[in-house]
Order: structure tokens, then sequence, then C-alpha cells
């Protein structure tokens, strides 16, 4: 397969007008056979979401095979080849029961993306600043039952969020850090509490601003130490509803495009219509791009992450800076870049074709157009 005219994605060179080539399932220098022009279009990297709980009506916490398979293919739909779904905060029995679904999925090679982990936002955060997550299953860091839940994972789980004032948290980074990437969420610690977080091993906040103290100009909190770690990414949740486009634009000017993730967290009310959903055993009101719990707490996206892409562009960012946030860094943030995230030779061939207003066109997954 040959795709000819269009605009290809390069980490270094921004966007130039070349070929790109594969043979099967994996990008190669040079191609043969059918020509598929895409003029005058932007070529790149298929997405990949680490932080999303559900779509189109199907939420990962369920613990539900076909509802694992149906969020897949609709997130392929969508442009994001590669998922790292997220639980809730919920009893230990039912986390066990979505890790082993996970496992299940990824040994029966189903159709849809490629489920590459399992994101554990909760159990082990702050009440204070639980946002939608149900404060009746908050958990204290408990480095054994994340081992139980990595286990039934069958090493799936990739990523797991804490609020590191919580008692026991920074052993638990230290313990945690050596098999995931560990994320600071919902949280209200300080400045000087965050950085003893990185010290000990953290890799990443969860939804940057988000459930967690705001940036002063006296108490920088999360938000100031993470930009004093270098070696820290940030997610940010970029729907036109949780950052305002200023802050999104302030976020890529401090951190850099190499230190940002965009995510979606989105819940099963995206692709469906407006209506009442559950997140986490919660019910959600979904009305246009916003999704609230009763007592207006904003629960969870209902914009998937192709969409959240548009809007960063939208809002000012440059193209190419807004696919490197979801397509590239998350794919290092989890250690699958030497697979996904560029379009490198070697890399599987996961591609996604924009028209000039950045409207999906076509996704090709694994070498196979969609």
């Amino acid at each position: 397969m040959i795709l000819r005219g269009g605009k290809v994605f390069d980490t270094q060179r921004g966007f130039e007008e070349r070929d790109l080539c594969f043979d099967g399932p994996i990008i190669t220098k040079t191609g043969t056979g059918e020509v598929y022009d895409v003029s005058g279009c932007f070529v790149i990297p298929g997405l990949t979401d680490l932080h999303f709980h559900g779509c189109l009506g199907e939420d990962l916490s369920d613990g539900s095979p076909r509802g694992l398979e149906i969020m897949a293919c609709y997130e392929l739909s969508r442009g994001v080849t590669q998922i790292c779904p997220a639980g809730m905060t919920l009893p230990e029995e039912q986390l066990l029961k979505v890790c082993r679904t996970a496992a299940e999925h990824k040994r029966a090679v189903k159709p849809g993306a490629a489920l590459v982990g399992v994101n554990l936002e909760g159990p082990f955060l702050s009440e204070a600043k639980k946002g939608a997550q149900n404060g009746a299953w908050l958990h204290r860091p408990d480095a054994d039952m994340l081992k139980r839940l990595v286990d039934a994972s069958e090493g799936l789980v990739k990523l797991v969020s804490v609020a590191p004032e919580l008692p026991g948290a920074i052993d638990f980074i230290r313990k945690a850090g050596k098999s995931v990437v560990v994320s600071l969420a919902h949280t209200v610690a300080d400045y000087d509490t965050t950085r003893a977080a990185f010290a000990a091993g953290a890799r990443e906040v969860t939804h940057l601003f988000n459930a967690m103290p705001p940036f002063s100009h006296r108490a920088p909190g999360v938000v100031g130490a993470a930009f004093d770690c270098p070696d820290c990414r940030v997610e940010l949740i970029c729907d036109g509803v949780h950052i305002h486009p200023a802050v999104v634009r302030a976020v890529f000017r401090l951190f850099g495009p190499e230190r940002v993730i965009l995510i979606s967290d989105s819940i099963r009310g995206a692709g469906m219509p407006d209506g009442r959903y559950t997140l986490g055993g919660q019910d959600v009101n979904v009305r246009g791009p916003l999704a609230t719990l009763d007592d207006g707490t904003i629960a969870g996206s209902v914009t998937d992450l192709m969409g959240c892409l548009k809007k960063a562009v939208e809002f000012g960012i440059p193209l190419h800076d807004a696919v490197r946030a979801a397509a590239v860094n998350p794919a290092q943030a989890i250690g699958i870049a030497g697979e996904y995230g560029t379009l490198e030779p070697g890399k599987h061939a996961n591609v996604l074709i924009l028209d000039k207003s950045l409207e999906l066109k076509a996704v090709f997954f694994e070498g196979e157009k969609q």
C-alpha cells in the first residue's frame, strides 16, 4: 500500500509531503501495490487514549467482555487505534473482574482498537477531591492490592492513580513505580508533598487542574510541582468543558508539547444522545458536551480523543503539537513507542487521514482500511 500526495506527520520535521508505505501491518520505507491518493490531506499516526472510561453506552468498569469489544470498535472508528481504558473507584472484587475481562479480551484478539493497557484511576484517591469517584469505595494506597490487580490483568495494568498526601502513599509510589506508571490524581497535595511523590517515582499527573488545588502564586501545588519535574508528563482533557482554551494554550507553553498528553476521559455517554447514564455507580446527566452528577460535579467527558485533538487546534495549538500530544506522548508514557505512535518504518501501520478541516476521512488499522 502506498499513501500518496499527503502531508505526513514527522516528529522532528513537522508535516512533509511524501509517500507513506506499508507492507501488510507494518510501515515500510518503500512500497508496492495499491496507491491511495491522499492529496491535500494530513497523514498522522493512530491515536492512543490513555484515559477514557467508556463510550457508546458501555464502560470498562462494567467488566463486560461484549462491552469492551463495543468500546474498542467505536474508538477505532474515531481514529483511536490504541486504547488504555480506565476503571473507576470500585470494590476490589469488581476491579479484579475488570482486569480479568481485559486480559481475556487481549488474549482473544478481539476486533477494534488494540488494547494496550488498563488504567486504574481509583481507588487510591482523596475524599476531599473525589469528584465523580464514589467515596464509599475509596481505599488507602495498598501495594498488595495493586499487585493482585496487575496479576489479574496479566500485566495489562499500565497506570495507577494515587493521591500522594494519603497515609502510606509515598511508600506505595516507590513500590508501584517499579511495575506501572504512577499518576497523581484527585488530591489536595501541596507543592512539597507532590515533589516528594515525584522523587519517589511518580511520573504523570491525571487530568491536570481537575480534582486538585489551583495553581496559585504562593501555593503552586501539584501544577507547579509537575512543572518543576521535567520527567513528569501531564494529562489534559481538551473537550472545551474541563479546561478553558487560555489554560490549554498556557499548559502547552509551560510544559512544552513533548510533556502534554491529550486524553478524552470519556464516559459511556460518548457517541450517545443526551440523557441519563452512569459512571462508577453514580447517575450522570449528559446535555450536549457536558456530563454532570446530580449535584453539578463534572463527571468525565462525552468527547472522544479525536474530538479533543480538534478542539486543541481550534484553541490555537499547532496541529503538529496536538498530534504529538494525542499519539506520540501517550505511547511513550506507557512504553509502547517501539510499536506505535509515529509513522516510522517498522511501526504498526495504524494511520489516519484527515482533510484540511481535520475531519477523519480514513482509518488504516494494521495496514487495512477500515
